[in-house]
This record gives structure tokens, sequence and C-alpha cells, in this order.
């Protein structure tokens, strides 16, 4: 199982996957692409493609079964659209895209995916981070 992490800032992401990867330990898989190459906020659609085939290729002779990305800002996705064509057809068939909020998400599939999870499984505790309660009510 593994994780991709985008973001328009390579600073958030790159500290978000330091974050994920401590919580996940060494059994949950996490690759970022964040910004652009001359070094400005944005997307990168060659990034994420890049980020996407580290995920799900091989990290000590196993490839990953699967990959879950989580995007900070919708205008990430037109990006990850250029980046899943860039794809061969195994690999975007191995993808799964979540609308969950990214620092969120990603720490709720990181946990998930911790105890052998399905994507699927990974995905809804992802998505679950849409409705999390920060605050006690009262």
């Amino acid at each position: 199982m593994s994780l991709v992490l985008v973001s328009h800032s390579a600073r958030l992401v790159e500290g978000l996957q330091e974050m994920v990867a401590q919580v996940a330990g060494g059994d949950v898989r996490v690759a970022a692409a964040g910004g652009t190459a001359d070094g400005r906020l944005g997307t990168s659609a060659p990034r994420i493609a890049a980020a996407i085939r580290e995920a799900l290729g091989d990290w000590s002779d196993v490839p990953a079964e699967a990959a879950l990305v989580l995007l900070d800002l919708g205008s990430a996705a037109l990006s990850l659209e250029l980046a899943l064509e860039e794809l061969d057809d195994g690999e975007r068939a191995r993808v799964r895209v979540s609308e969950a909020p990214l620092v969120e998400g990603a720490i709720l599939a990181a946990v998930q995916a911790t105890v052998g999870a399905s994507i699927d499984e990974v995905a809804a505790a992802a998505d679950a981070a849409s409705t999390l309660k920060k605050l006690p009510e009262g």
C-alpha cells in the first residue's frame, strides 16, 4: 500500500510526507509531489506522475498493489489528470484518488494502511477525515 501526497507547496508536502512516514513506520510507502520545477507554488503533472510511479514501483523487491493520491486544492486535480495520462494502463488501474482533506486524510489513511487494510478501506478512512471534529462540542 502506498500514498501519494500532492500539494502546491513543496515545503508543505515534504513536511507532511515526514509526518505520515513517522505515523506509518515502514509499512506504508509515501511519495510526494509539490511545487513547480522552478520552485514556485503550483503543481506539476510530471512531478505527480513520477511520485505515483515511485509509490507503485519496487521497494525491497515488492511492488505496491495500489496507491491512494491525496490533493491539497482543487486545481491540483487538473495536474493529476494530466499525470494519469502519462501512466500506462496497468499503473493507472492501481491508482485511486481521494477527495479527503490532505493532512487529516493522509494521516487516517496511513494508520488504516498499517493494519493491512485494502485500498477501499484505506480510501474510506481518508474520506472519513472530511467529517472529523477537531474541537470538542460545547
